[in-house]
């Protein structure tokens, strides 16, 4: 829907715009359209909007019309409420609930008390004020102002009353700002409203200090000295409740200039806070202590490898403003700086720690982390920096424990620039003319003087033991001296271990990178498996990453559709716009549209990310300028999901007050409206771009029991029916991860000719929480056959005849032999996946079969070994999923029919040495989505599940025989899983 535009009188009283059609959303999603004259007010078009609607569905579930307001987007792109009914209504507005707050207090404790009632009650309070707290957090900072702060005022007729007595008089106030002593003495009127006060206040300003920029009266708030108490709004000062004291008591009163940026720090404190208590509840961590010092710590990084000793500024103590004034001095030569040496700040607290018993020790430290920021020392030109530069920086994670600084983040500075710190640094001019970092033409000439090296057999068979181990974290430095020792002999004998080359290359050497980039030159290309790995954060050198892009170029289309999901995410390591993986993703993508689609989306879904938005944001402008063709295309998709997403709130809405029934008719009814099947029907599916999501059957529509309450919607065309689910409110990037790698394996199966019918069905993140799934047909859940079979859960999750049954019934007469092939192969591929992804939460509701045998996995919240726990127990003691019923089916039903059993250990055997032998590929790929932000991969640590799980480094007998072992537990201790599906069954059936 078009903003709402003021301002635009002329128009409207053109001949022929008397009246315009005005469309309008109401609470129920219903929307209405009909004319509106252009001198109707607000107060006569809601009269309209409530007679229109009476003839509508779900007319009975609206309120009364004076509990709505009109809303519209203004021309700045907010949500404006129109609340002056006297107003006229002149383009198209939205219809929503006006949101009455309230606040209560209690004074009372009820913990002591064994009143059950009471017990629930306050524990559905507490749930649903946190809630709403956490929606108060995302309002602007005016109206959250008003909200906390509420204008202390006297009655008008009072102030009336007292300005006829002081008419004509002037009052004093006097005004500081904020981290400031100086104060200014100011001559008001009383009836002068605040914003001329602080225009004053920033006009004297300006004149006695003349700052560098020129600052708005509407980015500061005027709050009582001493006071939690604020003066804002459009009330003449005299009304305000301390002023009027003040006045009538001859006193000056003291007010003080704060920046909204410290009302925005005020709020994420807040909400901060609201957090914590949550998190204290499950945590019980001990409030934080209060700091007493600043501190800037200072690092200078080529990718991962710190380049010189980390420099500390001094303490200063905490203020508004902290000056350090100081020159940080680091222990390497500018000449020996590499190109992409990165500056990494980071700021924190000092906190100390008092013994409870004097002793003649000192008082502990601790450090406390506030926030951080990177910037490059050489400019996108290959020029060193000079200069003062402004950077503000992002918040560090409140529980951190690791290191203060990070090199891995962005070096993109937080466009949230009045919600966050800002480090003022300067470069120092080094020479009176600019520095450039040599070209590669004078490295290859410093990189020729290399001397020739003969290696003994020793070294030979130590160089061939290092190369050899692929699951290397770090190195000796006998390894590291042998390694660039016979650098060359690596170069052609061991191309692969390119990586550990660079990794003990001396970046800090100019000597020595000159020659690693002669060596680079002449390197062979690598296969994928091992280039992929290049594109790391710790490999940073242009021409490191350039040879990688070399090597990825020799990709087939499908390949590259294989990795585009991480190749989207390295984009975050890029220290400059353009590089040479921003120009190869776009030459693929446009020209082929697969690669196009997809790329679109995976940028697209994270443009609500500020580190990143720019980035993506400019990547996306240019494809689509390449791709005109395809802009109505995709625009139509962004509609539809953005109808999925309102459709979805309705039903969470919906779903809260009436029955599941009458919700889904709810839902319905909605669907069908005009605006709804024109926005979702004809769209290209933004699963796969090859199919064409053509009507919706609105009847075949529901939403489904979850707790975010995803929505499936069917389509139909002349020759098939297609499902989607869209999800609002989960992330689903990690599923997406998961498929893909399930993707990955079922192609290397296929390629050694094991075909394991694997169901890997399509899953795209396609916004901030929000994204779509593919239904696949004909599936039930396991649950759900044994519940057919039986009148309990409880009772169905212990009978192993319920799954074959079901089968029979589905697939009569000879159709069973082939649904139990189906089974055991899928069943194999399922088995061997799940384990070597470290997949948890696997309860009967995660595990699907297709009426045709196929069994498939969904919902991959938890991987790499995060397995669910209650009570401190762990409730997943199994390494993958394989229950006795699943054996049943496996025998066709016959306890003797062990080789078919046999034929299905082999599969499961054979499938996991493939994915051995390409274990590398599988762990690259991981490591290069940590820069995703996944909660479950953020580190190296989290891969490390995945390096034990394919037995990197073991030979493919020890890796096998740790495998049989993991399969005879899971098969033993199989009825550990069938308690736990019971448990969860009966869980789900007593909600």
């Amino acid at each position: 829907m078009p903003p709402g535009v003021y301002g635009m009188q002329d128009v409207w009283e053109r001949e022929g715009w008397q009246q315009i059609n005005i469309e309008f959303l109401l609470p129920t999603g219903i929307y209405l359209n009909f004319p509106v004259a252009r001198s109707d007010t607000i107060s006569t078009i809601k009269k309209m909007v409530w007679k229109n609607a009476r003839n509508e569905p779900l007319f009975s579930a609206l309120s009364d019309p004076d509990a709505y307001v009109f809303t519209c987007i203004n021309m700045t792109a907010e949500r404006e409420e129109l609340e002056d009914e006297q107003r006229r209504l002149f383009l198209p507005f939205w219809l929503c609930s006006k949101w009455h707050k309230t606040f209560s207090t209690g004074h009372h404790e009820f913990d002591s008390q064994k009143n059950h009632e009471v017990n629930e009650f306050r524990t559905k309070m507490r749930t649903f004020c946190e809630e709403r707290a956490q929606v108060r957090q995302m309002l602007p900072w005016e109206p959250w102002m008003e909200f906390n702060f509420p204008c202390d005022l006297e009655p008008c007729s009072v102030v009336a009353q007292s300005g006829k007595s002081h008419s004509g008089k002037k009052i004093l106030v006097n005004v500081k700002f904020e981290g400031s002593e100086e104060t200014f003495v100011l001559q008001q009127d009383p009836q002068d409203l605040p914003m001329f006060l602080k225009r004053n206040a920033l006009r004297k300003k300006s004149t006695v200090f003349r700052p560098a920029k020129q600052e708005k009266p509407e980015d500061y708030t005027l709050q009582v000295n001493g006071r939690w108490e604020f003066i804002y709004g459009k009330y003449p000062l005299c009304q305000f409740k301390y002023i009027f004291t003040c006045l009538h008591g001859g006193i000056t009163p003291h007010l003080t200039m704060v920046h909204h940026s410290v009302i925005i720090k005020y709020q994420e404190e807040q909400g901060g806070l609201s957090n914590q208590v949550s998190r204290t509840r499950a945590q019980s961590k001990p409030p934080p202590l209060p700091l007493k010092r600043l501190v800037v710590q200072a690092g200078l990084f080529h990718g991962s490898e710190l380049l010189c000793k980390v420099v500390t500024s001094n303490e200063v103590s905490v203020c508004s403003e902290p000056v350090w004034d100081q020159k940080l001095v680091f222990d390497i030569g500018v000449s020996d700086l590499p190109r992409m040496s990165r500056l990494c700040f980071a700021l924190y607290g000092v906190i100390e720690k008092t013994k409870k018993r004097p002793t003649k020790k000192k008082n502990k430290r601790a450090d406390c982390p506030l926030a951080w920021v990177n910037t490059m020392v050489f400019d996108y030109k290959d020029q060193l920096k000079t200069g003062e530069f402004s950077l503000s920086t992002w918040p560090s994670v409140p529980d951190d424990k690791g290191d203060l600084l990070n090199p891995m983040g962005t070096v993109e500075k937080n466009p949230n620039i009045d919600s966050t710190a800002g480090l003022l640094i300067r470069f120092p001019n080094i020479r009176p003319h600019p520095l450039y970092y040599p070209p590669i033409e004078k490295l290859n000439e410093l990189g020729m003087n290399c001397e020739k090296v003969v290696a003994t057999k020793e070294e030979h068979l130590k160089l061939r033991e290092i190369v050899d181990n692929k699951n290397y974290t770090e190195f000796f430095e006998d390894e590291k001296e042998l390694l660039w020792k016979l650098r060359k002999e690596v170069r052609q004998r061991y191309p692969e271990s390119l990586p550990k080359l660079l990794l003990i290359t001396k970046w800090n050497k100019h000597e020595d990178v000159a020659q690693m980039v002669c060596l680079l030159r002449k390197w062979q290309e690598l296969p994928a498996i091992h280039a992929l790995e290049l594109l790391d954060y710790s490999f940073p050198d242009p021409h490191v990453r350039s040879f990688t892009i070399r090597c990825l170029r020799n990709l087939r289309n499908d390949e590259l559709f294989q990795y585009l999901l991480q190749l989207v995410q390295v984009l975050k390591y890029e220290s400059y716009l353009d590089c040479d993986l921003t120009c190869f993703l776009l030459e693929r993508a446009l020209s082929n549209k697969k690669i196009g689609h997809f790329l679109f989306w995976h940028l697209r879904s994270e443009m609500h990310v500020p580190s990143v938005s720019l980035r993506f944001g400019l990547i996306l402008e240019a494809y689509c300028r390449g791709s005109i063709f395809l802009i109505k295309s995709l625009m139509k998709q962004n509609e539809a999901l953005n109808k999925m997403k309102a459709l979805n709130d309705f039903v969470k809405s919906g779903s809260q007050k009436a029955t599941r029934i009458q919700t889904t008719e709810d839902m319905k009814v909605c669907i069908k409206q005009d605006t709804y099947m024109e926005a979702l029907s004809d769209v290209v599916s933004p699963l796969n771009p090859s199919i064409v999501l053509c009507e919706l059957c609105a009847d075949k529509c529901k939403f489904m029991d979850s707790k975010m309450k995803p929505l499936w919607l069917m389509y139909k065309d002349k020759y098939d029916h297609v499902g989607i689910i869209f999800k609002n409110g989960d992330d689903l990037r990690q599923d997406m991860l998961t498929l893909q790698m399930i993707q990955l394996m079922d192609v290397l199966w296929k390629t050694e000719g094991l075909d394991l019918r694997m169901l890997p069905y399509g899953c795209l993140s396609t916004g901030n929480k929000t994204g779509l799934i593919e239904v696949v047909k004909n599936s039930d859940t396991i649950a759900n056959i044994q519940r057919n079979n039986s009148n309990s859960a409880a009772t169905a999750a212990f009978n192993k005849d319920a799954l074959l049954n079901w089968l029979k019934s589905k697939n009569p007469g000879d159709k069973l032999d082939q649904a139990i092939e189906e089974f055991t192969l899928s069943c194999a591929g399922y088995c061997v996946a799940t384990y070597v992804l470290g997949i948890g939460d696997r309860h009967s509701d995660n595990i699907m079969i297709r009426e045709t045998g196929q069994l498939f996995h969904i919902d991959f919240g938890h991987f790499l070994g995060n397995f669910k726990s209650k009570f401190g127990i762990n409730r997943e003691r199994v390494p993958f999923i394989l229950t006795y019923d699943f054996v049943h089916v496996i025998q066709e039903g016959r306890t003797n029919n062990s080789e078919k059993f046999e034929r299905f250990r082999e599969c499961c055997e054979q499938a996991y040495k493939i994915l051995c032998r390409n274990g590398t590929l599988f762990v690259n790929l991981f490591a290069l989505m940590k820069a995703a932000g996944l909660p479950e991969l953020s580190s190296s640590k989290d891969i490390q599940y995945l390096k034990d799980s394919l037995a990197l480094g073991k030979s493919e007998e020890e890796a096998l025989k740790n495998f049989k072992v993991k399969f005879n537990e899971a098969l033993r201790e199989s009825w550990k899983t069938k308690v736990n599906w019971m448990m969860h069954s009966f869980a789900k059936d007593n909600r």
